[in-house]
């Protein structure tokens, strides 16, 4: 590849600190709240996880775009970032069955996205102190108007997002003569959950954010799922409404992500912004109820209150986090629920916890 003078970019932190890289090609300005993910591999399903709505991205691996982009491997529609920060953009790539580069996807989805960052510096600098929001620009030489504008973005902190990368209309996933029928709600459902799903013998109707139980329950369903997804669980009122429903029906429900953030509402379990969140495919987890260790991805900058899970007559805690004991998974003790804060559908990722996929199956078996 030949030489290329490529503009300079900037990231503008909410407190005002500046680190400086180049532009990838692709010029302009995003927001969103900062967050880093540590993952060596998998860098198009981080992009396109609908999770990540509205957070700029900076990757801790040190190479980006060096084996392009594989149309197959997508969790949704598109790209949910709002901005990429990296150390080394690869701008050519190597693999046997990709289908382009990562510059040329970038480009289809006017992705800003800036390099030659010192993303060492930088995610040492959001550890300290804490995810926050942040702008990147290509216009390096106006920054009192990046930081008028930076100060009109709102905090995820009572952000619902859900609504942004909902499905607008129901839709069917499967095989229609499956003995097994789910009810998602996707308030921002990967598409590999839904593959897990098929490949365990369901056929699934994928609902918007804001359906009703009523809705969930017209499709007459073996079992409820509540998805992943962006945001602050809390505005969910709708959804947590439809947890309330399916529980006091004592309907098999199992919940990822967000949709375990939504369960612990609906059982008067608070939750709170962590100070940065789990994000990456390496993370610890102790199953409580087999003693085992998992090793799980996990994506997520919000929690349940452990304190309140522990005191809840209801509730019991499945599993956590080895690195802070943070809750990482629940169940209900006289319900047919449960739910985990990570990902056990994973790709690329780790396969520890594909048996929650099983886990539920089985429990959709024995409540039919």
């Amino acid at each position: 590849m030949k030489y290329q003078t490529r503009k300079k970019a900037l990231v503008l932190l909410a407190d005002g600190t500046i680190f400086y890289g180049k532009s990838v090609g692709i010029e302009g300005t995003s927001t969103g709240e900062i967050c880093f993910n540590t993952g060596m591999t998998g860098y198009q399903e981080i992009f396109t996880d609908p999770s990540y709505f509205g957070q700029l991205m900076v990757t801790t691996n040190a190479h980006i775009g060096n084996y392009g982009i594989n149309n197959e491997e997508v969790e949704s529609d598109g790209i949910k970032i709002s901005g990429l920060i990296c150390r080394n953009f690869s701008f050519t790539h190597s693999r046997v069955d990709s289908d382009g580069n990562l510059f040329d996807w970038f480009k289809v989805h006017n992705l800003v996205a800036i390099s030659d960052v010192d993303t060492r510096a930088l995610v040492a600098y959001i550890r300290d102190n804490g995810a926050m929001n942040a702008i990147i620009s290509t216009d390096v030489d106006n920054i009192g108007a990046l930081k008028k504008q930076l100060a009109e973005v709102p905090s995820m902190e009572g952000l619902e997002l859900a609504s942004k990368v909902s499905t607008k209309e129901p839709y069917f996933v499967g095989d229609e003569n499956s003995e097994i029928k789910i009810s998602a709600l996707d308030i921002g459902i990967k598409k590999n959950i839904l593959r897990h799903f098929v490949k365990r013998g369901a056929y699934i109707k994928v609902f918007p954010y804001n359906a009703s139980f009523e809705d969930l329950a017209s499709f007459k369903p073996d079992g409820y799922f509540i998805s992943n997804g962006p945001g602050d669980p809390e505005p969910l009122v709708d959804a947590q409404k439809v947890a309330k429903e399916i529980i006091e029906k004592d309907l098999p429900l199992f919940g990822i992500c967000l949709g375990h953030q939504v369960i612990a509402l609906a059982n008067g379990i608070s939750t709170y912004k962590m100070h940065n969140g789990h994000r990456g495919i390496n993370h610890p987890v102790k199953n409580l109820l087999t003693g085992k260790g998992e090793i799980t991805s996990q994506n997520h900058g919000f929690a349940i209150n452990r304190e309140e899970t522990e005191a809840n007559d209801n509730v019991e805690i499945t599993h956590v986090h080895l690195n802070d004991h943070t809750v990482a998974g629940i169940r209900m003790k006289n319900k047919n629920v449960f739910s985990v804060q990570y990902h056990p559908e994973a790709s690329p990722g780790p396969h520890d916890a594909e048996y929650l996929f099983d886990q539920f199956i089985e429990n959709i078996q024995n409540n039919k």
